[in-house]
């Protein structure tokens, strides 16, 4: 892999969501993946893959890193220049976490749709 993978591991989804939209911003990266992990700190954990270029990715990092620590904790970063190719499996199961659950958060959005329709047309079961 000629890119890097930037990790950043946030305490909560707050201080993700603030970490992530501060990594977006700064660079030219893409997220790959995003994963809540129960018991980081005694907490629930939630980490944040990105991808792309190395000085992207590492300026994406910090400002990222930075911007979580105002809002909560960031229990843990890093960057990994030119990863080895084994680590592309990795990278594969990260993006495909991220489209099954883009997919599932659509099909429920759906559904919801359905039923306010249901309702505003007097069918309601």
């Amino acid at each position: 892999m000629n890119k890097a993978l930037g990790l950043i591991e946030a305490i909560g989804l707050t201080t993700a969501v603030a970490a992530l939209d501060a990594a977006s911003k700064a660079a030219d990266v893409t997220l790959i993946g995003v994963e809540k992990i129960i018991g980081v700190e005694q907490a629930v954990g939630v980490n944040i893959q990105l991808a792309g270029e190395v000085a992207a990715v590492k300026a994406a990092v910090d400002a990222g890193v930075e911007a979580g620590n105002r809002v909560g904790i960031v229990a843990a970063s890093r960057v990994i220049p030119r990863p080895h190719d084994e680590v592309d499996k990795l990278i594969e199961k990260f993006s495909k976490n991220l489209k099954e659950n883009k997919e599932s958060q659509e099909n429920k959005e759906v559904k919801e749709e359905a039923k306010k329709n249901k309702k505003k047309s007097g069918k309601e079961e």
